[in-house]
């Protein structure tokens, strides 16, 4: 590989990380042995800072840029952010209704029944007793004012990741210290 700036990160597709290069696993590696490369990156991707620092650790993750761009949030060199799935809310959703229609079976025919059997209805009655008639109607249904549509769903995290291939992100364990200018 041509002459790399120490620290530099680049995408491999091998399945080993080439001499002078280590995989972006987040491993941690002795300050004693990479001072130079320490010097660029310190603690930011962890390690203790006396004797260790860590590499980034970009498995599973996208690489962002540092900062923040116009309209959205400003992130820190080495934070971590994201997730791969999201249970959504209620309150995540926007707002909306739902239609329902609801009836209740009714019948014109008089009660013949004094006490209600299955399926009997309350019924007009033109005897003192019969209150009830054994069935409905066919085709009457009385309007109902109220109800309550039933829950739907089972709170399965839903997938946020954008379509990916998995390659290697490899860093420059030894090339040019970077200047400033």
């Amino acid at each position: 590989m041509s002459n790399p700036f120490l620290g530099e990160i680049r995408m491999f597709g091998g399945t080993f990380a080439p001499a002078g290069w280590a995989f972006c696993n987040g491993q941690l590696i002795a300050i004693s042995q990479n001072s130079a490369l320490f010097a660029l990156l310190g603690t930011t991707y962890g390690g203790n800072g006396q004797t260790t620092f860590g590499l980034p650790d970009l498995r599973g993750r996208v690489p962002m840029g540092q900062g923040q761009g116009p309209g959205l949030s400003y992130r820190n060199l080495g934070e971590v952010t994201g997730i791969e799935n999201v249970t959504l809310l209620s309150t995540n959703l926007p707002a909306h209704t739902h239609t329902v229609s609801l009836s209740s079976p009714a019948t014109t025919s008089l009660g013949t029944l004094m006490e209600p059997g299955p399926g009997a209805i309350p019924a007009a009655s033109n005897q003192r007793n019969a209150q009830y008639a054994p069935s409905a109607s066919a085709n009457t249904q009385l309007p109902v004012s109220t109800g309550n549509t039933t829950s739907a769903g089972n709170n399965s995290p839903v997938s946020v990741m954008q379509p990916s291939l998995a390659v290697s992100f490899i860093i420059a364990l030894q090339g040019i210290f970077p200047s400033r200018n």
